[in-house]
């Protein structure tokens, strides 16, 4: 008896259709019409003789059991991935396509350093990159939409093996003319929890910049949350507070043109350390521990 299995298309589609929750977004994430996508996943819902998107006019519904389905066809699109990565990983190291996630307080300042020297040495390698917090990220990796990410530690990484990068120290950053006259150095003690600025939640600086302070109840200024590290130097530039910086944003000039001087901590928690990180057991494994020798050597 001849059995009719779902195609990788299909399962991409649907995956699709349940991250983006709409199917002109989806279709357009797939690179196909909004008719093609629909089309698809009907085909695999007729293949399957059951409902899994409930479709009104406004919203696009997943039954439990589609659910149930989207999860599956995460796992199988994931082991199709691998299965590509495994004849990859046969041929020439760092050539071919690399999909790679970058959280927004390392790409700006670290990855213009690093991209040129990639692209002379490494002419064969066709990396893209996509920025995302540090939670959607790991997600992106599980679930097989990305093959590395690049982060900072620690962060909850799941099943996945890591290789820092750097160890990057944090600082805090304030208007030159603060009338409370600053010591070179700062005691976690001294920041006013009322005037730190914070990125917003989703970013694991916040956290890291927290634990820096080894103050366990600070939360910063609610009312003043920054989008970047861009926006949060403007800020304090225009004197609404302080905030917490890594080495690697001062060394990419990040105060330039403005008014904000930087302070070392007095704390052992002033670090954080950049890793390259991906799935246990991935065929590619070592040529994520190459990738991770080059970042290091930039």
């Amino acid at each position: 008896m001849s059995t009719y299995l779902p195609t990788i298309k299909q399962l991409q589609y649907l995956v699709a259709l349940h991250e983006h929750g709409h199917f002109g977004r989806a279709a357009e994430a797939s690179f196909v019409s909004q008719s093609t996508l629909s089309a698809g996943i009907r085909e695999l819902e007729s293949l399957l003789d059951t409902v899994l998107v409930e479709r009104t006019r406004r919203v696009v519904r997943f039954t439990p059991l589609g659910n149930q389905v989207v999860e599956k066809a995460h796992r199988l699109l994931r082991e199709a991935e691998e299965l590509s990565d495994l004849v990859q990983a046969a041929g020439k190291p760092l050539a071919g396509t690399l999909r790679m996630s970058v959280i927004p307080t390392i790409a700006p300042f670290l990855l213009p350093k690093i991209l040129p020297r990639l692209r002379t040495e490494r002419p064969e390698l066709n990396l893209f990159l996509r920025e995302e917090t540090s939670a959607d990220a790991v997600e992106s990796l599980q679930h097989g939409r990305v093959d590395c990410v690049l982060l900072a530690l620690p962060f909850p990484i799941g099943d996945s093996e890591s290789e820092i990068i750097a160890e990057d120290r944090l600082l805090i950053a304030m208007p030159k003319d603060d009338p409370r006259d600053p010591p070179d150095t700062i005691r976690p003690s001294a920041i006013d929890e009322g005037r730190l600025l914070m990125l917003e939640d989703g970013h694991c600086l916040r956290d890291h910049a927290l634990a820096a302070c080894n103050r366990p109840g600070l939360k910063g200024n609610a009312a003043m949350i920054g989008t970047s590290l861009h926006t949060l130097v403007q800020m304090v530039d225009n004197g609404l507070g302080w905030t917490m910086l890594p080495q690697m944003a001062l060394d990419a000039g990040i105060l330039e043109g403005t008014d904000v001087v930087a302070r070392p901590l007095t704390t052992s928690n002033d670090t954080r350390d950049i890793a390259l990180i991906w799935r246990r057991n991935s065929p590619r494994a070592e040529e994520f521990r190459l990738l991770a020798e080059e970042l290091r050597a930039g």
